[in-house]
Parts: structure tokens; C-alpha cells; sequence
């Protein structure tokens, strides 16, 4: 049997990887004579992916609904997995640092312009309709995006408006935990008791959250480009990237967010104005209240004074 110098050469490196982890190489070979050809059907499991939407109605733009939030838990899953590379870099530099981020807002600019898949592609009747049947349900109880917040900036960014400014950078997970600022869409305002929606909320994901909380402190975005040399960090197209991924996320895509809400909310004249899960929601969702910013370093003084005011 003839091998020519290049499948000699590619059968060396496969000697060598497998040996590398003590394995026999003929078995490895072998196995390949018994495996299935790869589909684009079994790679992507489209199956599998197409027989996740189940409706609790019969209307059929709950389907509509229901796709785009799976298709935004996706893409949730994507920006973390780009977040966590530059997390996990080991003395990472910025041009990696600048191409890692600039994938996460191109993410969160499709996210943003997709809105009008839900602003413009349901029945108001048919929404006002099936959304009785989401009750407690509400869309704070993205774990994905919550983790996103984790990964992108320092705890303190994150806490109630109200308790920021006082806020102990001693404080433990815990008790931060309890004054983040999405907190206060669960929690009875005067009373602090926290709704249904929120427990159940924390007790599938709280362990979760607060082993994050932990683990990103020193990793996060924001203290990864505070550990780039100086000069580093004021390349123009890092800077860019920053405050174009903190505008994003914290402004244009909760707006966005926001609109659709009170088109079939409040501007619909259908139901009683309320959130699924019983939030208050204008105040949850407009940035002018939370100022929620990521890197609120970056930007001028005047700019965080205007946080999500109307242009």
C-alpha cells in the first residue's frame, strides 16, 4: 500500500496526540471504520432543537413568543461563552480582548433590533390572551442574563440604585445578594417580603449565582481591562468596544425591551397593566432609574448624570 509524504505525516501526529494520553492508536483507528458519517441534522440536533417548543395555549402566536425567547437564551449562551474566554485569558492582550468583545455586542445588537420580531409579529389580543397563562413567570428569570451582569462588571455595579452609594465592599455574596438591583422587582416595595416569582427564582439558581458572584470578583470585564498595561487600555477601539457593549446591553436593548412591554401592556387597553410576575416594571426596566452601567469609569460625568434619559 502506497501512503504519500502528507498521510504519512498526518498519521505521525495522530501516533503522537494519542500517545500523548496513553492510548493505543490502531484502536482509534479502528473505530473510525464503524462510525456514521456526520449529518448536518445530527451535529446541530435539529430534532432535538425543533421539539423544544411546547404551548400552553392553542393561540398561535404564543409559538412566535416562545421561539424568540429560546433564540434569545441561545444567544445568551453565546455572549457568555465569548465573555468567558477573555475571563479566562492568561495575560491577555487588546487586540484579543477588543475582537472577544466586539463579538458580544454584535450579539447584542442583533438581540436589540430583533425586538421588532415581538413588537410587530404578534396579535395584541392573541398575547394579552395566552401571557395570562405565563403567570408567575416573568423574563427577570433569565439565569443566562443574570450571569452575564456577573461576568461583565464589579458587584457594586449591580445593587439597588438605592444602596449604592452606601454600599460596604465588605459586605458578603449573601448579603449582597439580597439588594441586587433586580431584587426590587420581586420584593414588595414597603415590606421587602419577596414574591413567589422571586423564590422560586432563587431556589432553582441561588447556589449558582452566588459561586459566580465569587468566582468572577478579580475576573470580571471590567477588572480584566484594569489589569492591561496603561497604555493598553486607552487603545481607542478597546475604549470603543467598552462603552459601546455597556451602551448596548444597558440602554438600547432594555429600551428596546421596554417599548415592546408597554405597547402590549399599557397601550393596548387590554388587562391591568401588570407584569407576569407582578414587577413594577416601568421602574425595573428604564435605565434611568437603576443607572445600571458596567464601566461607569469610561464614561463622562455628564454622561452618567443622562444614563437613559430621552434624547
Amino acid at each position: 500500500m502506497n501512503i504519500s509524504e502528507n498521510t504519512a505525516g498526518i498519521l505521525k501526529e495522530i501516533e503522537q496526540k494519542y500517545e500523548s494520553i496513553n492510548q493505543k492508536t490502531d484502536t482509534q483507528l479502528e473505530g473510525l471504520l464503524w462510525s456514521k458519517p456526520v449529518t448536518y441534522w445530527d451535529y446541530i440536533q435539529t430534532d432535538a432543537l425543533l421539539n423544544l417548543q411546547v404551548q400552553r395555549t392553542v393561540l398561535p402566536d404564543e409559538m412566535v413568543f416562545i421561539l424568540y425567547h429560546q433564540t434569545n437564551e441561545l444567544i445568551f449562551k453565546m455572549i457568555l461563552w465569548e465573555m468567558n474566554q477573555i475571563s479566562s485569558s492568561q495575560n491577555i492582550q487588546a487586540a484579543f480582548f477588543t475582537d472577544r468583545l466586539s463579538r458580544v455586542s454584535r450579539y447584542f445588537d442583533m438581540l436589540t433590533t430583533s425586538f421588532t420580531i415581538m413588537e410587530n409579529g404578534m396579535d395584541v389580543d392573541q398575547y394579552m390572551k395566552f401571557r395570562n397563562t405565563l403567570t408567575p413567570a416573568s423574563g427577570f428569570q433569565s439565569a443566562q442574563y443574570r450571569l452575564i451582569e456577573f461576568c461583565a462588571t464589579d458587584l457594586v455595579n449591580l445593587i439597588d440604585n438605592r444602596f449604592r452609594a452606601s454600599f460596604d465592599y465588605t459586605i458578603s455574596n449573601e448579603n449582597a445578594f439580597e439588594i441586587l438591583y433586580w431584587q426590587a422587582a420581586g420584593k414588595d416595595y414597603k415590606t421587602g417580603k419577596k414574591s413567589y416569582t422571586l423564590e422560586v427564582f432563587e431556589k432553582k439558581y441561588k447556589a449558582s449565582f452566588l459561586n459566580y458572584m465569587e468566582e468572577y470578583k478579580t475576573i470580571n470585564i471590567w477588572q480584566k481591562y484594569k489589569q492591561l498595561p496603561v497604555q493598553d487600555q486607552e487603545t481607542p477601539a478597546l475604549r470603543e468596544a467598552m462603552r459601546h457593549f455597556d451602551y448596548t446591553v444597558n440602554i438600547t436593548w432594555v429600551m428596546q425591551h421596554l417599548n415592546v412591554a408597554i405597547k402590549y401592556i399599557d397601550q393596548s387597553g387590554i388587562g391591568d397593566g401588570e407584569a407576569t410576575g407582578g414587577s413594577d416594571w416601568r421602574k425595573y426596566m428604564h435605565p434611568k432609574y437603576q443607572k445600571r452601567i458596567f464601566f461607569p469609569e469610561l464614561w463622562s460625568s455628564a454622561e452618567l448624570a443622562n444614563w437613559g434619559q430621552e434624547q
